[in-house]
């Protein structure tokens, strides 16, 4: 009876440890994303500031509508690539939340 209590008692603690190892990843990764989504943020924002001060500066429409364009191009391009390497920092992050839990599914009998 003991050791049956004993055994429960270790495999709660084991699990609890995989659940806070897994929590922290989780946290890390969320963590770092922020500070992705801050810099591009700003970087975005002092682009966009850039871009206006040289739309204001044009002495012609069609000066105006290629700064335009330029913007709005390179504005797509930078967007598309944070979300790709968004998705790929999450996609990191929830594979190593996962990596506590990958022994525990060897142990399952089949």
């Amino acid at each position: 009876m003991i050791n049956g209590f004993e055994s429960v008692q270790k495999a709660s603690k084991d699990n609890l440890d995989l659940t806070m190892k897994s929590v922290d990843a989780l946290g890390k990764g969320m963590q770092a994303m922020a500070v992705e989504a801050a810099d591009y943020s700003k970087k975005s924002f002092e682009s966009g500031t850039a871009a206006l001060e040289k739309l204001m500066a044009a002495k012609s429409i069609e000066a105006a509508v290629e700064v335009q364009s330029a913007y709005v191009k390179s504005a797509y391009e930078g967007y598309v690539g944070e979300m790709t390497k968004l998705g790929a920092m999450m996609t990191e992050f929830a594979k190593d939340a996962y990596k506590p839990f990958e022994g525990m599914f060897g142990k399952f009998p089949k």
